[in-house]
């Protein structure tokens, strides 16, 4: 395979790619390096990082940019997405079904790969922590009552007392009956006596 892409295959070469074709965590350069050690302690970090460069320029691997403080290889090459967790940073392959696929010629253009991308909370992270749950899921559990309320009945509405909505209709709304209090006051000359000195001059 790596013939086939132009490169020699060296033994480091083969130690890394085959490490990241058994994976699937997407690792980093940095953890790559600490994977392989582990078969070949004499393994530098230059030659990892010119190794999974040569491997990505070749078409071998995948580079993502999924996460933005750092690069992360995948050696799938088989069309799918990537879904990161904001809890634990892992990433995940995830299976897109929904939307239309993009037409290899769109506009003109040559479309040799399409990138997905997704972020949110992962399963694991959200079984852990039962606050970390979808809107959809918060809506549901906001809609549906601890306890069923019965329906009002007929005779509930029955039992209420016809007085408070009946009004008695020679007794003028409590508006009419102040307004109506107030013009008599102002009408009624004050039984106190006659106006003083000052009234009169005032009236005048």
């Amino acid at each position: 395979m790596l013939r086939d892409v132009g490169l020699t295959p060296t033994i480091q070469r083969l130690a890394v790619l085959e490490w990241l074709s058994q994976t699937r965590e997407h690792p980093t350069a940095d953890q790559v390096l600490v994977a392989v050690q582990k078969k070949f302690p004499s393994i530098s970090r230059a030659t990892v990082y010119n190794t999974l460069d040569a491997l990505t320029k070749a078409g071998m691997v995948l580079r993502l940019s999924v996460d933005p403080a750092v690069a992360r290889y995948d050696a799938d090459l088989v069309p799918h997405a990537h879904f990161r967790c904001r809890v634990c940073q892992k990433v995940y392959d995830i299976d897109v079904k929904h939307g239309k696929p993009i037409d290899v010629r769109a506009d003109g253009h040559l479309v040799e790969s399409v990138r997905t991308y997704a972020y949110g909370v992962c399963s694991s992270c959200r079984k852990k922590d039962g606050s970390l749950l979808l809107a959809s899921d918060q809506t549901k559990e906001s809609e549906t009552p601890s306890s069923p309320v019965p329906p009002p009945t007929n005779q509930a509405k029955s039992d209420q007392p016809k007085e408070s909505k009946t009004r008695s209709a020679s007794a003028p709304p409590p508006s009419d009956r102040n307004e109506s209090f107030q013009k008599k006051e102002l009408q009624t000359p004050s039984s106190s006596g006659p106006p003083n000195d000052s009234e009169e001059v005032q009236n005048a």
